[in-house]
C-alpha cells in the first residue's frame, strides 16, 4: 500500500500529541506545525544513517526550537534510531527517559545538541557549519561535504544571540547552513505582534543571508526551497508559514496549542480531522515501514561514503574515524615538559595572559585540530600567535575565528564547533564579559564538551579600566557552574599546567583566568609532574610547624608569598598554597586535602574578588581576605592598596586573629 506523505506527517504529530498528553506536559503545538517541514526535509533531502548516528559526514539536523522535543524524538524512532523506543517516547518527560523535556545531548543517539535555551542551537549550527568548511578544506570535498539543518522558532528569532551569529555565519558566507523559521506567529503570551513588528526578509538579508518563503504545509513548496537553498552561495533562512498546533479544531493558530496538552477532547477531535484512526501511540504497520525506508537510505550512503574514504590515505582513515585528536595529544606532554624545563630556566616575570599567549604558539604548533578566536580583544586576550592564521569566508584553511563584539555568540559557536568532531575551540575575553557568555558556558558544561574559554583582565589588576571592567563576583560565578573546570594560573610554569589538562579533560570544559599585571615565576623546584591537576600544592614552607596556611590563586599567589615572608620576619612561620582551581581539588582525597589544608593552622585565602567560593576551606577560625565591592579606576597597585590587599594589612589582620 502506497502511503501518502500526510500519513506520515500525521505520525509525527500523533506521537507528539500522545507523549505530551500522557506527560501532561510538554508542547504539541511546534510538532504539530513543523510535521509536513520536517518530513520533506528526511523523506528527501537529509543525509543520515540511524545506524551509525556518529557518521561524520552525515547531515547536522539542529531542533533549536526545543521546547518542541517530541518532533525530534518522532523522528528518531520513526527512521529507526535504536536510541529511541516505543516505550521512551511513551516515557516522555519521565525519569531517566532519553525523551527529556528538552533535547539533551548523548553522542551516538541522533540528538546532536541540548536546546530549549532560546537562540543556542542556531549559534550551534553556526559553529557546526564552521566546522565543517574546516574539515571540508582540510579532507576535500569528496569527504566532507555535510550540511547543517536548523528548526528556529519565532522565540529563536527574538533572542540577542540570534543576531550575533547569523551576523557571523553571513560574513562567513556559510553556504552549508539551511535555517527552517517556523514563522507561526505565535509565543507563549499570543501572537507575536504584541512585541514584534520586524521586516524578516530585510533583516536576515542584511546580514547576507539568502532569504525564502514557502507555505509551511506544501510539500512540493517545501522540498523547492531546499533544493534552491542547498545551491545557494551564502546561509540560507527558509520562513515556512505554518500554523500552530495543525489540525486542532479549536486550538489550532492559538497559544493555547503551545505549551500545554490538547486534552482529551481535543485529541478525539484532531484524529477525526486529520482521519488517523489508531489507538495512542500506535502507528500502522505501513506507516512505519514507510519512515523505517526513509532512515535506511542512509546505509548505503554512508556505503558509498566509506568507498571513497577506502581510496585514501591510511591516515585520511585515522583521521576521519574519530581518533586523530587522541593521537596528537599523546605528544602534549613532551611538549609541556619541554616548555616547563625552557620557562623554568629563565623564570620570567610575565601576565598570565602572556603565559597563555606562549602556551597556545607552542600547542597549537603539535595540535592543528586547536581552533582559536577571540571577541575581538585578540591583541589583549593574546589568543592570537604566530601560527595562528585567519578563517575568513574565502580561506577555511585556518586555526582562527575574529568573531567581533559577539561573546555570546562566540561561545554557542564554541559549542558547535566541538559538537562538529574533530576539533578544540578556544575563545578569548574580559573575564568580566564572561557574563555574556555564561548561557553557553552553561550548555558546554551540561553537555560535557571539551571547550577552553579564555578570560583575561581576571581582577581589580587591571587597574585604570576602571569598575566596569573589573571582574568581582565572576570567578565565583563560574565556580558555581557543574563540570565547569575554573583554572586561575600564577605564573607560567602553572598557565602551561593548566592548560594540559584543559585538553585532556574530554568531557568538562575549562575557563581560564589570566592576569593584566606581570607576575613573577613562583616555583622553586622544577617538577616534571603536573601539580595543578590536583587543584593544589605547597608552593612554599617556613616551617614544619607552620602556624598559618596561606592559599592563593593567580596574581595572588605573590601576595601571599611576601606576606609569608613578612610573618616569618615576625617569627611567624607559614606556608604558602597555590590553588589554581578549586574543582581539582575538591574530588582528592581527604588526606590529601588534610596534607594541604592542616585545619591546625589559621588557614587564610587571599583572592582578589568575592569571597564566597573561599569560605568552605577555611575550618574553624579561618580567614577570607578578598573584595566585596565595586573596584576603582586607578594604577592597580593603588588600587590593591586601598582595598586592603597589602602585605602589611594582611600581616596586621592574621596577628590580630593569632592573638585571639
Amino acid at each position: 500500500m502506497n502511503v501518502k506523505f500526510n500519513q506520515l506527517s500525521n505520525a509525527i504529530r500523533f506521537l507528539s500529541i500522545d507523549a505530551v498528553q500522557k506527560a501532561n506536559s510538554g508542547h504539541p503545538g511546534m510538532p504539530m506545525g513543523m510535521a509536513d517541514v520536517a518530513t520533506v526535509l528526511f523523506k528527501y533531502h537529509l543525509r543520515f544513517n540511524p545506524k551509525n548516528p556518529n557518521w561524520i559526514n552525515r547531515d547536522r539536523f539542529i531542533l533549536s526550537a526545543g521546547h518542541g522535543s517530541m518532533l525530534l524524538y518522532s523522528l528518531l524512532h520513526l527512521t529507526g534510531y535504536e536510541s529511541v523506543s516505543l516505550e521512551d517516547i511513551k516515557n516522555f518527560r519521565q525519569l531517566n527517559s532519553i525523551c527529556a523535556g528538552h533535547p539533551e545531548y548523548k553522542r551516538g543517539t541522533g540528538i546532536e545538541t541540548t536546546t530549549g535555551p532560546l537562540g543556542q542551537g542556531l549559534g550551534n549550527a553556526v559553529g557546526m557549519a564552521i566546522a565543517e568548511e574546516i574539515l571540508r578544506k582540510k579532507f576535500g570535498p569528496a569527504l566532507i561535504n555535510n550540511k547543517t539543518y536548523v528548526i528556529a522558532s519565532d522565540g529563536d528569532i527574538m533572542e540577542g544571540i540570534s543576531h550575533e551569529v547569523m551576523s557571523l555565519a553571513g560574513h562567513l558566507k556559510l553556504k552549508n547552513l539551511i535555517v527552517f523559521f517556523d514563522n507561526n506567529k505565535i509565543s507563549i503570551d499570543g501572537s507575536t505582534s504584541l512585541s514584534v513588528s520586524d521586516n524578516y526578509k530585510k533583516r536576515f538579508e542584511s546580514y547576507g543571508w539568502n532569504f525564502l518563503e514557502v507555505n509551511g504545509h506544501n510539500e512540493k513548496q517545501i522540498s523547492k526551497a531546499i533544493t534552491r537553498a542547498s545551491k545557494a552561495n551564502k546561509p540560507s533562512i527558509i520562513s515556512c508559514k505554518t500554523i500552530i498546533g495543525f489540525g486542532s479544531p479549536n486550538k489550532s493558530g492559538k497559544a493555547s496549542s503551545h505549551g500545554s496538552p490538547l486534552g482529551d477532547e481535543e485529541i478525539a477531535l484532531v484524529r477525526k480531522k486529520l482521519k488517523w484512526n489508531n489507538k495512542p501511540f500506535e502507528i500502522s504497520k505501513n506507516i512505519l515501514n514507510a519512515w523505517r525506508e526513509i532512515g535506511e537510505k542512509g546505509i548505503q550512503l554512508e556505503k558509498k561514503w566509506l568507498e571513497t574514504l577506502d581510496k585514501k590515505s591510511s591516515n585520511i582513515k585515522l583521521s576521519l574515524k574519530g581518533s586523530f585528536i587522541e593521537s596528537d595529544l599523546k605528544d602534549l606532554k613532551n611538549l609541556i615538559k619541554r616548555e616547563k624545563t625552557k620557562f623554568f630556566d629563565s623564570k620570567p616575570s610575565m601576565a598570565t595572559r602572556q603565559c597563555s599567549s606562549a602556551a597556545i604558539e607552542s600547542i597549537s604548533s603539535i595540535l592543528p585540530q586547536l581552533i582559536g578566536g577571540s571577541a575581538d580583544l585578540s591583541g589583549s586576550n593574546n589568543t592570537k600567535t604566530n601560527n595562528s592564521k585567519v578563517i575568513s569566508s574565502k580561506n577555511f584553511d585556518g586555526n582562527y575565528i575574529h568573531y567581533g563584539v559577539r561573546e555570546h555568540g562566540m561561545a554557542a559557536v564554541m559549542n558547535g564547533l566541538a559538537l562538529y568532531s574533530g576539533l578544540i575551540p578556544y575563545g578569548g575575553t574580559f573575564l568580566i564579559f564572561s557574563d555574556y557568555c555564561k548561557p553557553s558556558i552553561r550548555l558546554a558544561a551540561l553537555m560535557g564538551l571539551r571547550v577552553i574559554y579564555i578570560f583575561s583582565h581576571d581582577s581589580i589588576g587591571l587597574g585604570e579600566d576602571g569598575p566596569t571592567h573589573q571582574p568581582i563576583e565572576q570567578l565565583n560565578g563560574l565556580r558555581a557552574i557543574p563540570n565547569l573546570n575554573v583554572f586561575r594560573p600564577a605564573d607560567m610554569n602553572e598557565t602551561l599546567e593548566c592548560w594540559e589538562i584543559a585538553l585532556k579533560n574530554k568531557n568538562t570544559p575549562s575557563a581560564i583566568a589570566l592576569s593584566r599585571q606581570k607576575l613573577p615565576y613562583i616555583n622553586p623546584k622544577f617538577s616534571e609532574d603536573n601539580k595543578c591537576e590536583n587543584g593544589a600544592y605547597i608552593v612554599k614552607m617556613t616551617s614544619h610547624n607552620s602556624k598559618v596556611t596561606l592559599v592563593a590563586s593567580g596574581s595572588e599567589v605573590e601576595l601571599a608569598l611576601n606576606v609569608c615572608d613578612s610573618l616569618k620576619a615576625n617569627n611567624i612561620e607559614a606556608k604558602v598554597v597555590s590553588m589554581p582551581c578549586q574543582e581539582l581539588f575538591d574530588k582528592q582525597s581527604d588526606e590529601f586535602k588534610k596534607d594541604i589544608l592542616d585545619e591546625e593552622t589559621l588557614i587564610v585565602t587571599i583572592e582578589a574578588g568575592n569571597v564566597s567560593s573561599w569560605k568552605k576551606y577555611l575550618g574553624r577560625n579561618g580567614i577570607s581576605i578578598g573584595i566585596d565591592r565595586f573596584g576603582e579606576s586607578a594604577p592597580y597597585k593603588k588600587i590593591y592598596e586601598h582595598l586592603n590587599l597589602s602585605v602589611e594589612k594582611i600581616v596586621a589582620t592574621i596577628q590580630e586573629s593569632l592573638r585571639k
